[in-house]
């Protein structure tokens, strides 16, 4: 799904698209330039690599913005190839473990010339949900007015498909194999957008390609925000590392929203709506249909499945403003 241009990516995807979607609100929100380098290194079918060229076009709106990453599938992206940029934005590339308390630094340092620029954090799950958060949540905890993103395409798939902490149930990982009585990763993944939710920060939000308008109207509220830290959460299918075929993860976003496998929610001022709710929501079981790291799932453990995403969406309608 990579392209030189909106245009492209649109044409590409819009025939498989639901309803939501919109060419010409979704063109309302983007800059008129490319900001990500032609061509792409990243794999085919990357939706990470997608969200992070629409985010991008966003990001060319505002004046000033500063673009921070670490090791993970869209390093090669941010940082470039040989003499050549990843891209036309400001990119700082920092390590696993300091990414948001070097945010911290570049943003107080701003704050002190009396500048208003957009530190925004385009990160993977193995670095928000793993490695650091710790710094994450502290940075969380002290206002610091940024904005942090992870695509989260539920493992660490930069270095081969390992098994992170949002790796979900019942995921064939290099670390969480499948054979003999081994069945997959164990245990339920962690839900960081309600995690990070409960630091009682300004505003934090689900997103998925699936949903782009939604995504990009929650992206500028995040950017809009000027007295603490802003979360989304992007659900990020991998196929390389999923096992599903290069043109499928539209078609994953989507299921997984409307499973509730993936709500779309936000959450402003600790008031929390959904701004998708599928009625009634599918089962859980198609999305281990057309994912390979799924598909030696049985029938109990599809149903263990669907239990953890029944709680857990249960939890999130106790927290909802509706």
């Amino acid at each position: 799904m990579a392209g030189s241009g909106m245009r492209q990516a649109v044409d590409m995807i819009g025939k498989h698209a639901i309803k939501t979607f919109r060419r010409k609100k979704i063109e309302g929100y983007l800059s008129d330039k490319e900001y990500l380098s032609h061509g792409t290194r990243a794999c085919p079918g990357c939706a990470g690599e997608l969200m992070y060229r629409l985010t991008q076009r966003v990001l060319g709106k505002y004046p000033e913005v500063v673009l921070f990453g670490c090791p993970g599938c869209m390093t090669i992206l941010m940082i470039g190839s040989g003499v050549m940029a990843g891209g036309r934005l400001p990119y700082v590339n920092c390590l696993f473990t300091n990414v948001f308390s070097t945010m911290t630094g570049v943003y107080r340092y701003y704050r002190h010339q009396g500048r208003d620029v957009k530190l925004v954090a385009f990160v993977g799950d193995g670095c928000t949900a793993d490695v650091a958060f710790q710094s994450l949540s502290a940075a969380a905890e002290r206002g610091e007015n940024i904005v942090v993103i992870c695509y989260d395409n539920e493992a660490y798939q930069n270095t081969g498909n390992q098994r992170s902490s949002t790796t979900p149930f019942g995921a064939k990982t290099y670390t969480s194999p499948v054979g003999g009585t081994r069945r997959g990763k164990d245990r339920t993944s962690k839900y960081m957008p309600l995690i990070m939710a409960a630091h009682n920060i300004p505003y934090v939000a689900t997103a998925t390609i699936a949903f782009l308008e939604d995504y990009l109207v929650k992206l500028n509220r995040a950017l809009a925000v000027r007295d603490g830290l802003s979360y989304i959460h992007l659900y990020a299918p991998c196929p390389a590392g999923w096992g599903c075929p290069s043109d499928s993860a539209l078609d994953i976003s989507r299921i997984a929203v409307e499973s509730n496998y993936f709500p779309l929610w936000e959450c402003e001022a600790s008031n929390l709506r959904f701004t998708y709710e599928p009625k009634p929501p599918i089962s859980v079981g198609e999305l281990t249909k057309i994912q390979g790291r799924l598909k030696h799932m049985n029938e109990k453990e599809i149903e263990q499945l669907q239990k953890f995403v029944d709680d857990r969406f249960n939890i999130l309608k106790r927290f909802s403003a509706k």
